[in-house]
């Protein structure tokens, strides 16, 4: 499997700032899958051409099957994640989006300013999380089950199998 992760952040794009969130994201997805995930990594600063254009690149060019992106998903104006991220998807999935925000509104009252979004492109599945390391170990946490059968059904496998390509070893 094929793992796209992309930080959106003017700082650590310019180097300015150390990337924590991109190495949760392959932290939390590696523990998820296993073995089988294979990771493409990429940094672009809040800037909705720069981000469709990696989007882009790591569906089509790279082949990712499932591409998260961290950052970007407030309200300030260089937040602009979701929007880049319509521009290129297919189908939007606002449900991810959804959870995301009902999960972390027990725990942070501001939870519901998330702009975070999902969606397709081709057989890939695009993922928006916020661009705080411990918000991503959430999200992501509660996401998996969604991750693991949307991937699979893109990918044309039957999501219920134990032994698909992408299954963690100890299921």
């Amino acid at each position: 499997m094929r793992i796209g992760r992309l930080t959106i952040s003017d700082r650590a794009s310019a180097g300015a700032y150390a990337d924590r969130s991109g190495p949760e994201i392959e932290s939390v997805l590696r523990e998820m899958f296993g073995a089988t995930a294979h990771f493409v990594a990429a940094i672009v600063a809040d800037d909705a051409e720069l981000i469709s254009a990696a989007l882009c690149e790591l569906a089509d060019g790279e082949g990712c099957d499932l591409i998260v992106t961290t950052g970007g998903t407030g309200i300030s104006a260089r937040d602009v994640t979701p929007e880049a991220t319509r521009r290129v998807i297919e189908k939007e999935l606002p449900g991810f989006g959804e959870a995301m925000r009902m999960a972390a509104l027990t725990q942070v009252p501001t939870a519901i300013l998330s702009r975070a979004t999902a969606g397709t492109r081709g057989r890939c599945l695009i993922v928006n999380l916020p661009g705080k390391p411990t918000a991503v170990r959430e999200c992501l946490s509660r996401l998996g089950p969604a991750l693991r059968e949307g991937v699979a059904h893109l990918r044309g496998e039957d999501p219920h199998s134990p032994n698909r390509q992408g299954s963690p070893s100890h299921e």
